[in-house]
């Protein structure tokens, strides 16, 4: 099968359109014929050497949407020809998706979607599940007043989507008046441009200086203390990034509780993958009755091109998820007669 591997780390430029061999089937894996699979920070940073990443030379790639071509052992409702997404490779032990076949921890995969193209499903998994467990952890409700940092970015997009369905009052941070009018199609009530207002200002403005009950910081690191600054008292944060050295003093002081998602940890140490399923599965659930949409970026690459995929996320200049067509002309496959 073709594959872009990564032959050594470091820039895009290290990655090379190579035949290796198709994966065998295993005991409790799915071989899923890839159609499309999307670009994350995440992948960048395995590309320039995070140590969640799996020995080279290797396939990134952790999103995936495809057909089930074959079924492992042990595994039970799938069956080949099922249209699929997860978020299942490309780290430590295992092989990505930037490849026409991808073998995958059947617990860490559902039935896409099915009002979504293969790419658009191939946009949501791992942004999707970061921003479920960003709310389940801070306990995101309908009486809470929320403020989610970056309201238009990979995580932040859909966590505006899903905390409309909680019924939560949402602010969400954006840089520009374009994507205010965006956040608020995803369902965000107020909009706060973060160049022109300070936190203290926004804080007073929309919570006459109570602070916020949830703040969802999807940005981290040195921006937890904006995040410390807007947090109500007995406030709840969660973020995705906590490498960054802070006072939590002003955490204390408010007798508030800070939640960190690290959404890979099921996939490198094991325990847990079946909740990545069944989250997959109410995702699936929220698209296809309307309420949950992913933001694709319109730029188009192939398995050829991939390597630009990650150029175009790099440079920031992508609006929405990169998506990679791995096979843009896959046809659904017969099932079996039983």
């Amino acid at each position: 099968m073709r594959a872009q591997v990564l032959t050594k780390f470091g820039g895009p430029e290290n990655f090379r359109l190579t035949d290796i061999p198709k994966p065998a089937i295993e005991p409790g894996k799915l071989l899923i014929r890839v159609a499309a699979t999307s670009a994350n920070q995440i992948d960048v940073k395995i590309r320039g050497g995070s140590p969640f990443g799996p020995e080279l030379p290797a396939v990134l790639g952790a999103d995936v949407a495809g057909l089930v071509e074959a079924v492992g052992a042990g595994v039970i409702g799938f069956a080949p020809g099922d249209e699929v997404y997860g978020c299942a490779g490309g780290v430590k032990g295992q092989g990505g998706a930037m490849a026409e076949y991808m073998l995958a921890d059947a617990r860490l995969v559902a039935p896409k979607p099915r009002s979504l193209s293969m790419g658009q499903a191939a946009a949501l998994p791992l942004v999707a599940i970061t921003a479920w467990e960003l709310l389940e952890r801070s306990g995101v409700g309908a009486i809470d007043h929320i403020l989610i940092h970056g309201g238009v970015g990979g995580v932040g997009h859909v966590a505006v989507q899903l905390a409309k369905t909680l019924g939560a009052r949402i602010a969400t941070t954006v840089a520009s008046a374009e994507a205010a009018v965006l956040a608020k199609s995803f369902g965000a009530d107020e909009t706060i441009n973060y160049r022109e207002e300070t936190v203290d200002a926004y804080t007073d403005r929309l919570t006459a200086g109570h602070g916020f009950d949830v703040v969802i910081d999807t940005i981290g690191g040195n921006n937890l203390p904006n995040s410390f600054s807007a947090l109500a008292c007995e406030g709840r944060i969660a973020t995705t990034n906590a490498f960054t050295t802070q006072d939590l003093g002003p955490l204390h002081a408010k007798a508030a509780s800070l939640h960190v998602i690290f959404m890979l940890l099921p996939m490198l140490r094991g325990p847990g993958r079946d909740r990545h399923g069944r989250i997959l599965r109410s995702l699936a659930g929220i698209v296809d009755d309307g309420k949950l949409r992913p933001l694709v970026d319109d730029s188009h690459f192939t398995l050829e091109t991939a390597p630009d995929a990650h150029r175009r996320l790099e440079a920031g200049k992508a609006h929405g998820k990169v998506v990679i067509d791995i096979a843009p002309d896959w046809r659904p496959m017969s099932r079996p007669k039983t």
